[in-house]
């Protein structure tokens, strides 16, 4: 899993998309969507996909009202 799988994982929990919706936009199956969302929790110590989120804000990943 590459920086930019993070990045992208990332950046589409914080707006909110669903496993089946991040799927869609990486044209790749929502298991392979799980494991990429765990693997961020992993590599970040988290504990939820709400931790996640909320870390993409703080680091500047995510924008409030980006898209």
């Amino acid at each position: 899993m590459t920086y930019s799988v993070v990045g992208e994982t990332l950046k589409m929990l914080s707006r909110g998309l669903t496993n089946a919706e991040i799927a869609e936009a990486m044209f790749v199956s929502e298991h392979t969507v799980k494991t990429h969302v765990s693997n961020v929790l992993s590599k970040l110590g988290l504990r939820d996909r709400i931790h996640a989120v909320i870390a993409a804000y703080e680091t500047g990943l995510a924008v409030p009202g980006e898209n």
